[in-house]
């Protein structure tokens, strides 16, 4: 089985067929927003309006959230609070004490709330890896209100055949995922890069974003129950099958057929909304923040958030300064190639140090990981120094003992500007799976409130200040030489 395993992961799987993703948002051209109402410093990010959907509302509807603990505890009082709706979308729940008191607070909340709707997005490999996991820990919630909640497991269409049959755990999960974090609780929205697990609610340092507006829950409920109708639906007898309105399983069948009408089925909410928005954006005349959604789903053919962000990088302006994270440094080739010879900002990229990192110290080759990312960063370095961009580009690691490191995202400040004008949060790390394989959301946020800005920039300089320059380590530190020799032919897969 091996000799397959080695063969399977060597080479590319064929990338979905794009469809016109984007061009679907432009086909009604006379409803187009064009600027930011009552802010003329931003009119040179008004090319957003034409790439997503558009919410706006005030810098006073978002908070902004700094620190695991706080982000379990506002997971766990939302549940509580919840009368209609919540929507939990993440890689997995993790199976703990904690993560068993969530699930205690959701069947108390079932219990007092007759109409209250629980919909459960996870993905469908990590979601079952082992004999105690995800699903099991949902399941007597399935079984005890069947008519309230919907738990639904990803299943990539890329994992089929053989493939599926001989790819042990783990293995399997290299082909793609349900990557995104999406926490709703009736008309608000929690926007992360976090999962459902112990780590992420104690010591795991994530970035997480909580906007209450009903019009932005709306759209990312309709969105997750979208991508649960070409999900698996966990029955009360613990069975996986078709949602009541698909009729092709991910990994029988026609692949093609399956990601044809997937991708329809976003594309066709993304449009309606798009339209929608655009024609009601004159009835928040108080807006002073403006929130585009992005979406990710390689696997099904749809790039929007990477379209989106290198459009970004690309734009930055002389004099304008870009701050850019990740939890794991695997830029895409065309992200670096932008950030070398098209962006003029001043940038500076933040990651994990080894020490960190998530992956430091596992069995196996996974413990290869870390240094992995250090060969990537240090190829992108050296490269910034042939072209002699290495001034306009510096890099930082994040170390806090007993923690790990998991925040991605960017900050963006125009000319002159000393606080952000822009963020983007969310699930994707910028990276190979981020743009290829996995599923992905994340929020572009453009705002002109300065108090919002003001913790936006408090949030930027909690995670620097954990952080030291890191140009020499990353050129000094050694990497085994199998790391080397693996590297290339698994870049896509971590």
């Amino acid at each position: 089985m091996m000799p397959y395993l080695r063969r399977l992961f060597s080479q590319e799987l064929s990338p979905a067929a794009q469809g016109d993703f984007l061009g679907c948002l432009q086909q009604a051209p006379s409803v187009l927003a064009t600027g930011f109402p009552g802010a003329p410093a931003l009119e040179s990010l008004s090319w957003l309006h034409n790439l997503a959907p558009c919410f706006p509302l005030r810098g006073d509807q978002i908070q902004v959230i700094h620190e695991p603990k706080h982000f379990y505890e506002t997971l766990v009082h939302r549940i509580g609070q919840a009368k209609r709706r919540i929507v939990l979308a993440s890689l997995y729940l993790g199976t703990g004490q904690l993560e068993n008191a969530m699930v205690q607070t959701l069947r108390h909340s079932l219990e007092q709330q007759s109409a209250l709707r629980l919909n459960v997005l996870l993905d469908f490999t990590r979601g079952t890896r082992g004999t105690l996991n995800s699903k099991t820990m949902l399941l007597p919630l399935v079984r005890d209100f069947a008519s309230q909640v919907q738990l639904s497991l990803y299943h990539t269409p890329d994992l089929r055949g053989m493939t599926k049959r001989l790819a042990p755990p783990r293995w399997n999960e290299l082909l793609g995922l349900q990557h995104m974090k999406v926490y709703l609780f009736d008309d608000a929205v929690i926007i992360s890069g976090a999962n459902l697990s112990n780590d992420y609610f104690t010591n795991r340092q994530d970035r997480y974003i909580l906007i209450e507006d009903k019009p932005l829950a709306d759209f990312y409920a309709q969105f997750i129950e979208r991508v649960q109708e070409f999900s698996l639906a966990v029955a009360p007898d613990a069975s996986e099958g078709l949602h009541r309105n698909w009729r092709i399983l991910p990994y029988e069948g026609t692949k093609e057929q399956f990601i044809q009408l997937a991708r329809k089925r976003i594309s066709d909410l993304v449009q309606e909304t798009f339209q929608r928005q655009a024609r009601t954006k004159e009835q928040n005349p108080q807006a002073d923040t403006w929130i585009f959604p992005l979406l990710e789903m390689g696997q099904i053919g749809i790039h929007h958030d990477s379209v989106v962000t290198k459009r970004l990088l690309s734009n930055c302006v002389s004099g304008s300064r870009l701050k850019l994270a990740t939890g794991y440094f695997n830029l895409t080739q065309e992200y670096m190639d932008t950030l070398t010879h098209k962006c003029l900002a001043q940038c500076s990229i933040l990651m994990a140090h080894p020490n960190a990192n998530g992956f430091q110290g596992a069995k196996g080759p996974a413990g290869g990981i870390p240094a992995a990312y250090t060969l990537i960063a240090k190829s992108f370095y050296e490269s910034l120094v042939r072209r002699k961009q290495n001034h306009r580009v510096n890099f930082f690691e994040y170390e806090k003992p007993g923690w790990t490191y998991h925040a991605k995202g960017l900050w963006y400040y125009l000319p002159e500007a000393l606080l952000p004008n822009l963020t983007l949060i969310g699930s994707s790390n910028f990276g190979e799976r981020s743009v290829n394989r996995d599923l992905e959301t994340q929020v572009c946020l453009v705002t002109a409130n300065k108090d919002l800005s003001q913790r936006l920039q408090a949030e930027a300089d909690r995670l620097y200040d954990l952080s030291q320059t890191a140009e020499r380590e990353i050129v000094q530190r050694p990497v085994p030489r199998w790391v080397q020799a693996v590297v290339r032919i698994f870049r896509n897969f971590f």
